[in-house]
């Protein structure tokens, strides 16, 4: 991209919001909530898990991982390994973080699957998984032949890039879908709580503008003037 922007900047805004909304929700759902726990009379607490899973894992773990080959001075291989890693561990916290939310659901009497937020929840972290296990056999482990690897990798940035910004969108969908039951429950909607929300929920906006600007800007600027230095003769 010729816009004369790096993206190394990008790459440490990321990192400050990442941090920032990992604060946010882990504050929402541990002082304004009640805390997390996976066996609880009180259900609402096995239900903070699924936010709280959710967004280190798949938005600030993911976005971390793509942002990996940019932000890391080490070597392709292991950039690429550690891509790797964060992704699979990403993967691990939303199926836990899912797992978190049925249990939640399945406890309470209430129905699964009939939300928005639920149906793009799902098809995100299927998606995920696939990309993984196309990344795994081709780039990484047992690999493919070079031209298909040539081929496949701008298919790959493209469709991870769509995958993060579905992942985006589903937390949005899900803080909005929360925040909607909580307000229709006798939650102030101008209280400190309701800020505190849709407060996280601009961050992790910015957030995943932030790594995909860090993943589409070039590492380093060429001058693409093409003027030469003129000298006297």
């Amino acid at each position: 991209m010729g816009v004369g922007v790096r993206a190394t900047g990008f790459t440490y805004v990321s990192h400050v919001l990442a941090a920032a909304a990992a604060v946010m929700v882990l504050v929402w759902c541990i002082h304004f909530r009640g805390g997390l726990a996976f066996e609880s009379t009180n259900k609402n607490l096995i239900f903070n898990i699924h936010p709280v899973f959710m967004l280190i894992g798949f938005i600030i773990l993911g976005g971390e991982a793509i942002i990996s080959y940019k932000a890391l001075p080490w070597s392709k291989e292991v950039k690429k390994l550690i891509h790797l890693i964060l992704h699979v561990i990403a993967l691990v916290f939303g199926a836990v973080g899912i797992y978190a939310a049925f249990k939640f659901h399945n406890e309470s009497g209430i129905y699964n699957l009939y939300s928005l937020h639920s149906w793009v929840g799902l098809g995100t972290i299927c998606l995920y998984a696939i990309q993984w296990i196309f990344g795994l056999v081709t780039f990484f482990y047992p690999g493919a032949t070079m031209t298909f690897r040539r081929d496949a990798l701008p298919w790959h940035v493209i469709f991870g890039l769509f995958v993060y910004i579905l992942a985006i969108t589903t937390a949005e969908l899900g803080f909005l879908e929360k925040l909607t039951f909580l307000q229709n429950s006798g939650l102030d909607k101008f209280g400190s709580e309701a800020f505190l929300v849709n407060f996280t929920a601009l961050v992790v906006v910015f957030l995943g503008a932030s790594v995909v600007l860090s993943a589409v800007l070039p590492a380093q600027v060429e001058d693409t003037t093409g003027y030469t230095e003129i000298t006297d003769p």
